[in-house]
């Protein structure tokens, strides 16, 4: 049967990689990579949302460099410290055991589970005291090891108003969106695409931090050496949502999950051949962009992430 398994597994594998040999080259800004820096979560998958209910793509490019994760990936119960119920050997599990011991030394000699409920041995009894054991122990175990669920030092994750986390600790804060801001996030998706598409880096430095803008810079001299532009038109947006928002010091960060149809062509410079791309029939596409302001200035894209 493993083996099966394993054969299934490989096969499907192998052919992930070739469907995604096969599939088009990717245009537009940001060049269907992830790219970017999500503050102390660039390394941490953004929660889902309706417009993204899948997977994220994890960052490909980023001047961030990778360190411990800043929550525990799994909600399985930590014995690193022991609590009350800390593990095996722990106080708790010690006291459940003699308990235990307790109530079967007494059956042994006629006085019950508890010492003698209804007193003397009876099967009924028995059958009573276990069941109220077994809940009450379940209760209480389960209890004492929500309690030390390993949620790291800077959050603990959960649907919290919507911006999925809900932090803790003094350098990350939740924060609240508003209409203002989803209006800034849909202008900047336009104008971050219109600036890509004709090329003008100072437009996108107004737009993008440092970091995408060099990223962008480094797509477009990509096509121009390959004697191409991309051209993009039509663009507009279909969905979005909030997936994150919080504040790190005098930097706040949105992560938006936005789905928007364009036209996207690719174009050869000396012909004006179309290379790529219908220009009757937009497409759409599903991406995570993160926006950051620092100190309540406007917000500039700071990461884009691909949406499977």
């Amino acid at each position: 049967m493993h083996r099966y398994l394993s054969a299934l597994g490989a096969f499907l594998i192998v052919l992930s990689l070739s469907l995604g040999a096969l599939s088009p080259a990717y245009a537009r800004a940001g060049s269907g990579f992830s790219s970017g820096s999500r503050g102390s979560f660039t390394y941490s998958p953004p929660p889902s949302t309706p417009t993204a209910p899948f997977a994220v793509q994890p960052m490909q490019r980023s001047y961030t460099q990778p360190s411990a994760p800043s929550y525990a990936p799994s909600y399985a119960p930590s014995y690193a410290s022991r609590g009350f119920f800390g593990g095996p050997g722990g106080f708790g599990t010690g006291l459940l055991g003699g308990f235990l011991g307790a109530g079967l030394f007494g059956l042994m000699f006629g006085h019950g589970f508890f010492g003698g409920i209804g007193g003397g041995f009876s099967l009924f009894g028995l059958i009573i005291q276990a069941f109220l054991f077994y809940w009450i122990a379940k209760f209480v175990i389960g209890l004492f090891f929500r309690r030390t669920v390993p949620l790291g030092p800077d959050m603990a994750m959960g649907p919290v108003g919507g911006s999925g986390f809900q932090p803790r600790g003094p350098e990350i804060q939740q924060i609240a969106i508003g209409p203002d801001d989803y209006a800034a996030f849909e202008r900047g998706l336009m104008a971050i695409q219109d600036a890509y598409s004709r090329e003008d880096l100072e437009a996108l430095r107004r737009l993008a931090t440092p970091e995408m803008v060099s990223y962008f810079a480094d797509d477009l001299a990509h096509n121009a050496g390959q004697g191409l532009v991309n051209r993009l038109s039509q663009v507009r947006l279909v969905k979005g949502d909030l997936a994150q928002a919080w504040r790190e010091g005098a930097t706040d960060y949105a992560t938006v999950a936005m789905r928007f149809a364009l036209v996207d062509l690719m174009i050869e410079r000396a012909t004006n051949r179309i290379v790529s791309g219908d220009p009757t029939r937009p497409e759409e596409v599903t991406e995570v962009w993160t926006f950051r302001r620092d100190s309540g200035g406007a917000w500039m894209l700071s990461a884009i992430q691909q949406a499977h």
